[in-house]
């Protein structure tokens, strides 16, 4: 066990950082720079962070680049900062979704952004991909602008907006614009600046893998790439008609999902079309380790004078992998970093603990050892020639294959070594646990519950309706229960008897309506469990389950699914979940009577809620009557009705609009 070790401040100069100014160009003796990679987050010099990883493996390539992070948007002079790039803009919104950064699932704007200076709101757009787009654009005509990122990676192509209730096209149409580099990108983004600074042009970059890209009125579309035919979707102007044809088209999309027998894909959209290509193939170790291995300096931009939220979060963590083979419908991550996993050896992850534990910053504790998820290290399909042909959904649903390999062994490991490593005193778990595959592995779940559980572990069943659980694609709600009493037992083994799970539940999902969440608050009050937070289902782009809550659509059975839309059925769906709370009573008993569950009211031991409101719940009632009268009256006197956000998703943040009031909205630095 080391020594607790006093806490220093690091002082590192800004030379070890990638260049953020002017000034820091010309300190480099470059006249001029290659790549400008644009961002709404903060710079964070840490590979959990996407630019600090392009900017790192550009860096390493040889180009000069240079990073525009959180610009001002309402003019292009910003984009100017490092003269006319020699190459291209690389353009994303950041780590998240900004929509989604922005408002939660009620369509509110948020209060604080997690990754800026101080949590400040306001430092980056609305859409920001679009407007950083055109942005770049304006200031340098005749320079190649490539989006990338989540944010792009998701819009590719035609797809719902949750938060203006429409179908919009391809943002490559919308931005403007010359390439979209969708999943991880690492590879793309530095042989888009091979080909460019060959001379190539953009439509050299037709041919990677990995990218999208618009054609003229008057160019024809490709036919095959790499040997395979291209794949017709119906097009905008019928999936944003005709909700089948828009289920078809998801169908179609996820079903060239994998890289390996994946064909490209074509959507027309008027005289246009928007041209997909199969994605990227997997990383190999050796190229994983070669980008972990990179001198990040694991630190924000010493420019910026407020702490970074989700910087402090994940600091001191480590990741060992990257895709999900899980393919939970309501998730992204397969989408974005691929259902294969990608992970790194060993050596490389125990050389960045050791590193870790050699900062000044570092308490001895490494915050988290994982990825997407926690168990899905090194687990490959047993079937390298399946593999290739394969076009399941999910590894794991509805069953787990039988030729994935499901092997913890390496694992177990490699959280052994990282524990060893002087200097630290514990190594946490803090990624989502799966759950059905950890009961497989005793091994496993003694190993976590004795040494890498600070108490408390997550885990996410999300469900307890078996239709739901479906839908989602993910385990019944007895694999959760399996595995709760595994971990139970692993842990008194440990000596640990007071280590509990705390799970993680949705509210809202397609499929789910009120009877299906009044059974699952019986089942948490069954099991004594009290969720402190929950999560309202946000249907996020290019998701199977946005597409079942835009069509009432399963996509790949074509059968009916139930959606709650209506923001005031998600409100009791979420008061489900917290039936417990006095100030939630009212919406409960509303949620029972309406599913005509009145036997779930009283005073008895079976009952949510009690026969008379409590106290609290009057209280709180009367005070949010109180505040929105107190709003309207305010809105009345100044002739623009009352304070609300108005979520609709069509305009940028705008200094005039009244959800900016009370918000610190300085620059950083």
């Amino acid at each position: 066990m080391a020594n607790p070790r006093k806490i220093g401040k690091p002082s590192i100069s800004r030379r070890n950082f990638i260049p953020i100014s002017a000034e820091d160009v010309r300190e480099r003796g470059w006249d001029s720079v290659d790549v400008v990679l644009v961002t709404g987050d903060a710079y964070v010099d840490h590979p959990s962070f996407a630019m600090a990883i392009l900017g790192r493996v550009l860096d390493r390539a040889g180009f000069k680049v240079a990073i525009l992070s959180q610009p001002e948007w309402k003019s292009c002079e910003p984009f100017k900062r490092f003269g006319r790039p020699n190459l291209f803009f690389g353009v994303s919104a950041g780590n998240m979704d900004s929509m989604i950064n922005h408002r939660t699932a009620n369509k509110k704007i948020r209060n604080d952004d997690a990754y800026s200076p101080g949590g400040r709101t306001g430092l980056r757009p609305d859409r920001a991909t679009l407007v950083y787009t055109q942005r770049a654009r304006e200031a340098y005509k005749g320079v190649p602008v490539i989006a990338g990122g989540v944010e792009a990676s998701l819009r590719r192509l035609a797809h719902y907006d949750y938060w203006s209730d429409t179908v919009k096209r391809s943002i490559l149409l919308d931005s403007k614009a010359d390439l979209v580099a969708y999943g991880m990108g690492e590879e793309n983004t530095v042989a888009i600046a091979e080909r460019l600074r060959a001379g190539g042009g953009v439509a050299s970059l037709r041919s990677l893998r990995g990218v999208a890209y618009a054609l003229g009125a008057r160019e024809t579309p490709p036919v095959e790439f790499e040997g395979k035919p291209f794949v017709s979707i119906p097009s905008f102007e019928g999936v944003a008609s005709d909700k089948f044809q828009f289920a078809e088209a998801t169908r179609l999309i996820h079903t060239h999902t994998n890289p390996f027998n994946a064909h490209g894909i074509l959507q027309k959209d008027g005289a246009r079309t928007v041209v997909a290509t199969p994605p990227a193939f997997p990383l190999s170790q050796s190229q994983m380790d070669a980008i972990y291995d990179l001198p990040y300096t694991r630190l924000p931009h010493p420019d910026y004078s407020g702490t970074i939220p989700a910087y402090e979060m994940i600091k001191d963590s480590v990741t060992i992998m990257r895709g999900c083979f899980g393919g939970c419908t309501f998730c992204s991550i397969t989408t974005h970093q691929g259902r294969i996993i990608q992970s790194r050896s060993q050596e490389s992850i125990i050389k960045e603990v050791e590193n870790l534990a050699k900062s000044p910053t570092f308490a001895g504790t490494v915050s988290d050892i994982g990825g997407p998820t926690a168990n899905m290290y090194q687990m490959r399909c047993t079937r390298p020639e399946v593999e290739k042909v394969c076009r399941r959904q999910s590894c794991v649903d509805p069953t787990i294959c039988k030729l994935l390999g499901t092997d913890h062994g390496p694992l177990v490991e490699v959280m052994k070594a990282a524990r060893s490593v002087e200097g630290v005193n514990r190594v946490m778990v803090a990624s989502g646990v799966r759950m059905d595959l950890a009961e497989r592995s005793p091994e496993y779940v003694e190993e976590l519950a004795a040494h890498h559980v600070g108490g408390l572990l997550k885990v996410a069943p999300e469900h307890s309706d078996p239709e739901v659980l479906s839908l989602m694609k993910k385990p019944s709600i007895e694999s959760f229960e399996r595995f709760g009493e595994q971990f139970v037992k692993a842990s008194e083994k440990a000596g640990k008897p007071k280590q509990y799970l705390v799970p993680y539940f949705i509210a809202s999902h397609p499929g789910s309506d009120l009877n299906a969440m009044i059974d699952l608050a019986l089942f948490l009050k069954r099991n004594g469990y009290r969720p402190d937070q929950v999560q309202d289902f946000i249907p996020a782009p290019f998701d199977v389950a946005t597409c079942m809550y835009y069509t009432g659509i399963d996509p790949f059975t074509k059968k009916e699914v139930k959606v709650a839309k209506h923001l005031g059925e998600r409100k009791l769906q979420r008061a489900l979940l917290q039936f417990f709370k006095p100030e939630n009573y009212f919406e409960v008993r509303e949620a029972l009577e309406r599913a005509n569950r009145r036997d779930l009211i009283g005073n008895h031991c079976n009952a949510l809620i009690p026969a008379s409101a409590p106290q609290e719940a009057i209280i709180a009632r009367r005070e949010k009557a109180n505040m929105l009268a107190a709003l309207k009256t305010e809105g009345q006197a100044s002739g623009h009705g009352p304070r609300r956000p108005r979520g609709d998703g069509n305009t940028g943040y705008r200094p005039f609009r009244k959800e900016w009031r009370g918000a610190d909205h300085s620059r950083p630095g």
